[in-house]
């Protein structure tokens, strides 16, 4: 059984509040949980101490038996010195997708052939004044 650490959300609708929970990677993000480890209140300010609460101990706990915090929890466990989060960059993210990089190809080849036809006729109009 592959465990996660991550949140399950909790709160009135556009009043979020999230427990950190760890639960199998198979349960849905707000059902079943094996433990609750602790909180997150996202409507605090960010320099409050009661917007991230943990229990570090069963934290550590579950680290250690092999469970997986998801990115915004091990920022949280990284805040306490729990785990060590790394920044992840995914340059490929931003760049467009096929059907929009072949829709770009073609709007640059229109406009290189309009640019062609534009100078042609000011080519040819030269020449015969001449």
């Amino acid at each position: 059984m592959a465990v996660k650490l991550r949140l399950a959300r909790a709160g009135a609708k556009k009043r979020p509040y999230y427990h950190i929970v760890a639960a199998d990677v198979t349960a849905p993000r707000d059902g079943r949980y094996i433990e609750r480890v602790g909180s997150y209140n996202p409507m605090l300010p960010k320099d409050s101490e009661e917007r991230v609460k943990l229990n570090e101990e069963r934290c550590k706990y579950w680290i250690s038996v092999g469970a997986k915090p998801t990115d915004r929890v091990a920022r949280f466990l990284a805040g306490a010195d729990l785990y060590k989060w790394e920044k992840s960059n995914n340059p490929e993210k931003a760049k467009p997708k096929k059907k929009a990089q072949e829709r770009l190809e073609a709007e640059a080849e229109k406009a290189k052939e309009a640019e062609e036809a534009a100078k042609a006729p000011a080519e040819g109009g030269e020449e015969a004044s001449a």
